[in-house]
């Protein structure tokens, strides 16, 4: 039996979902040969004020987006990475030394930035450590947090973050492009789009657009999905509130000039993706990548600023679809899209399929089942330069 560790944390939903994609794939490939843990680090073994990451992160994102997207470009160098990371290991070293004693494993597996070099330090410390792999979330616009030349294998989803990885001091041969884990079922769940239809019960012939808001249904659903039904086009318009009751709410009470179909929170994501013409979202990782594989091209009503900037170039300049950071400029896109008629949607649903790589979980889940079976590694126990301070005051 191996075990394998994953590192973590619900500072946004792509972290969790990486880690459950790669860990079911490992399941259904290797069935009782292997026991997955997964820790979110921050919540569980972190003091104040890291602890409180999961709660604290959306909110920065929602109230402070222009602040986060300022720092993560004065933090993302390599000589500032690498002090905020020694900084931090100092807070959390005790957290993350017990959280190895406790989780001994065959094979750790990080899916968080800020937590790679931390951890890897820690692991340092012992005589000898389990084999580490980093497992890039990020679509391209990746951090320097992600990427430390100990680490043994360094996955990564695109050529850019390939190409930053080797900026960063990192091996070509320490790296891999694989694409972003997408858990299997997705891939599995696809179907023909008139099968889907005809499932969801939406209109056979209708162009049909998509918008989703996240889990949460955040972000400008209600005013864009509003701003489309004035434009009295001819489409039908599906919207996922989410657990937002309040906006579900608020949608079924409204009048719509189109078929509108309301949903919350959904778990059939590629059923509805296989239906779907156009999606409305923002530029996530995750979503970029589902869409991708199910051939659905996207407006981009959003991005967090630094983290998904490349996100946007990576599918505009690809032909998957366009950015359209305001209500009218979503309108018009519909529009245009609308008009061009189905050979449009058609070559842009080409271009999206072309960048989906739905093998991409079974090829981690494989080098993590490949690494599970390596010795443990000897390390150098020479104390960190972010440790000689503090022993030089013992």
């Amino acid at each position: 039996m191996k075990r394998v560790l994953f590192l973590f944390s619900d500072t946004g939903g792509g972290h969790r979902a990486a880690a459950e994609a790669i860990r079911d794939a490992l399941y259904l490939r290797y069935e009782n040969q292997v026991r997955v843990e997964m820790i979110d680090v921050f919540r569980a073994y972190t003091p104040f004020p890291f602890k409180y990451m999961p709660e604290m992160y959306p909110w920065i994102i929602n109230y402070s987006k222009t602040s986060w997207g300022l720092s993560y470009r004065l933090t993302n160098t390599k000589e500032s990475a690498r002090l905020l990371s020694r900084g931090m290991y100092v807070s959390i070293e005790k957290g993350l030394k017990r959280m190895f004693r406790e989780h001994p494993a065959d094979v750790v597996v990080c899916v968080h930035s800020i937590l790679t070099n931390p951890s890897m330090s820690a692991l340092s410390r012992a005589e000898r450590r389990p084999p580490f792999i980093t497992v890039v979330t990020d679509l391209v616009s990746t951090h320097m947090f992600w990427y430390d030349k100990r680490v043994d294998r360094c996955l990564v989803p695109t050529q850019p973050a390939f190409e930053r990885g080797l900026e960063s001091g990192l091996k070509p041969e320490q790296m891999r492009i694989t694409g972003l884990p997408v858990h299997p079922r997705f891939a599995q769940g696809l179907k023909d789009k008139a099968s889907a239809r005809r499932e969801l019960g939406w209109d056979a012939n209708l162009p049909t657009i998509l918008m989703v808001g996240g889990g949460e249904g955040m972000g400008p659903l209600f005013k864009t999905a509003r701003a489309i039904n004035d434009a009295d086009l001819k489409c039908q318009l599906v919207i996922i509130a989410g657990r937002n009751k309040l906006l579900k709410d608020k949608l079924e009470a409204s009048d719509w000039n189109q078929p509108t179909h309301i949903y919350p929170f959904v778990t059939n994501m590629p059923t509805l993706m296989a239906a779907a013409d156009i999606l409305v979202t923002k530029a996530g990782p995750a979503t970029i990548s589902e869409a991708c594989i199910a051939g659905l091209p996207l407006i981009l009503n959003d991005a967090i600023p630094g983290q998904e900037t490349g996100n946007v170039d990576y599918v505009v300049e690809n032909g998957a679809g366009v950015f359209a950071p305001s209500v009218r400029e979503v309108v018009d896109a519909v529009t245009d899209w609308l008009t061009e008629g189905k050979a449009g949607l058609q070559r842009r649903s080409d271009n999206a399929r072309r960048l989906g790589r739905p093998e991409a979980v079974w090829t981690i889940a494989d080098e993590v089942w490949q690494h599970a079976h390596k010795p443990l590694i000897p390390t150098n126990r020479r104390a960190p330069i972010m440790d000689l301070p503090r022993r030089a005051l013992r």
